[in-house]
């Protein structure tokens, strides 16, 4: 199946709507399963719903209808993405930062980095995966799991295929995580607090969602501290992307490019820019809330389109390795994070 080039000053508006309509129908199933007490329990948000339906349907009906859906669904999966990144940065504020403290901040960057380029060096040097499909497994492990790999797409202008491969490690081994966290706390409170359990949880899970209910699961400090220090690494987003998008220039082929300028993720900018709009909270929280639901709308439609346009024949041919690579990342996210946390509390204790 041809994906199709969009150009909106071309077509008429009713060539977005089918599509469009579409993926606001997946994101309505997906809100809704998303708000079911068991389903949110077990931490699967409304974007992960999104594009597991639209996987379904991407492999069931959507083949008979794609030339009708295909601009409008292209649409949600480049444009409303970036809309639904930039509106992310109403879930932040600044003042976050301060309630972790410097040692939270070190944690969250020292384990944002460790990952990020242990997923370089495995998914390239070990398990031969091309670099895309590394990067963007690991910018769902180090960050903020499916938002990351979102984010990260337009980026790197990964396929389809290697980007739903990346949010199925997020969704697997995310899940995993949520019962195995509260499951280790007993075993290991003689070295954490809640508190610090909870910022150790932030800093090494994958999905917002996720951190969640494992944070709940053990006690509201643990849960309050996890959130706070999960926030902060998402705001580490953008200044990755920026990292990344000069190293993708650095990587363009000889004589390709050579005289362009770096191609800024102004989205990744304008992140930034709303979360520092909303450290004055100078809009009513009646808005805000508005803004952070528009926002998980927008995000699910987007994760519904990738879903719709991705087939299973395609995940088949990326293999086991993603999913090897994957795990190693999510043992030493634990591992390795664990170490992480413990030495620097000992350090700025």
């Amino acid at each position: 199946m041809a994906e199709l080039t969009i150009h909106t000053h071309r077509h008429t508006l009713w060539h977005f709507i089918p599509g469009l309509a579409l993926t606001a129908l997946i994101t309505g199933a997906a809100l809704w399963g998303g708000n079911i007490p068991a389903v949110a329990g077990a931490g699967f948000s409304a974007l992960t719903l999104a594009i597991l339906l639209g996987m379904v349907l991407g492999n069931t009906v959507y083949p008979k209808i794609w030339q009708r859906c295909d601009g409008g669904v292209l649409f949600a999966k480049q444009h409303l993405l970036r809309l639904g990144i930039i509106l992310y940065g109403f879930r932040l504020t600044f003042s976050q930062i301060a309630d972790v403290g410097v040692s939270g901040i070190a944690i969250d960057m020292l384990t944002l980095a460790s990952t990020f380029l242990l997923a370089c060096f495995l998914g390239q040097k070990v398990f031969g995966l091309d670099k895309h499909t590394s990067w963007l497994i690991g910018a769902g492990s180090s960050i903020c799991g499916a938002a990351a790999v979102l984010a990260t797409e337009p980026v790197v202008k990964a396929e389809s295929s290697k980007v739903t491969v990346a949010v199925a490690t997020v969704v697997i081994y995310g899940t995993i995580a949520i019962f195995l966290y509260p499951a280790m706390y007993p075993l290991v409170a003689h070295w954490f607090s809640p508190e610090t359990y909870g910022i150790y949880i932030g800093s090494t899970m994958h999905e917002v969602a996720q951190v969640v209910a494992a944070g709940h699961a053990i006690s509201p400090d643990a849960e309050n501290a996890a959130v706070i220090a999960k926030m902060l690494r998402v705001m580490m987003l953008a200044p990755f992307l920026l990292l990344l998008a000069a190293r993708v220039k650095q990587l363009a082929p000889a004589g390709k490019d050579q005289n362009s300028k770096i191609t800024i993720p102004w989205f990744a900018i304008l992140f930034i820019v709303v979360a520092i709009f909303n450290s004055f909270h100078l809009l009513p929280n009646a808005v805000v809330e508005l803004l952070v639901t528009l926002d998980t709308v927008l995000l699910a439609m987007a994760m519904a389109a990738l879903g719709l346009t991705t087939h299973v024949s395609a995940l088949k041919k990326a293999g086991a390795k993603p999913l090897l690579m994957a795990l190693l990342l999510f043992v030493w996210l634990i591992v390795g994070g664990g170490m992480i946390n413990l030495l620097v509390h000992s350090l700025m204790a």
